[in-house]
């Protein structure tokens, strides 16, 4: 069986991380997915879907350092039904998403621009936003402030088929 979903975004709030006591990172998050069409009268009409993510491990934690509310985010991964029984003891149940890899859409300066209007801070001296982030699996990279040229002008290692338009 194959189960793969993709995604894209903005976040409907912040990142929430907390650590299991192994140490693991498990982040937890929301977006907001929309489409325009046309009624049957003709009429233009926007469908907003919101859908609970989970990131696991290094994914959660660049994802807590760098996404706010409002972060425009590229994600797939597997779908999951969630299932439990509310106080009122009625059944309930919801689909989250659980990510595997995560690509962060907006520009340095959409997110230079949030943080100016108090969204959020803006990483210095690092241009991650147009990179994808590894994966639980992929082996941690060196931080660009170390990579950076003596002139602060990060360097960008982008493949031509990541570029989502």
């Amino acid at each position: 069986m194959y189960n793969k979903i993709i995604l894209a975004g903005n976040l409907t709030r912040d990142v929430e991380i907390r650590y299991t006591q192994g140490g693991s990172a498990i982040g937890s998050t929301a977006i907001a997915t929309s489409r325009k069409f046309k009624s049957q009268t003709g009429e233009q009409k926007e469908e907003v879907l919101f859908v609970d993510l989970t990131f696991f491990g290094r994914t959660a934690e660049i994802a807590n350092q760098y996404l706010r509310k409002g972060s425009k985010v590229l994600v797939d991964g597997r779908l999951k039904l969630d299932q439990w029984t509310a106080q009122d003891g009625t059944k309930r149940s919801k689909h989250s998403v659980t990510v595997e890899n995560l690509q962060m859409l907006d520009t340095k300066g959409q997110s230079e621009q949030m943080a100016a209007q108090g969204g959020y801070n803006a990483p210095q001296q690092q241009d991650t936003y147009s990179q994808p982030a590894p994966s639980q699996n992929a082996a941690p990279q060196q931080p660009q402030q170390q990579q950076a040229p003596a002139q602060n002008i990060p360097e960008i290692d982008i493949n031509e088929d990541e570029i989502p338009f």
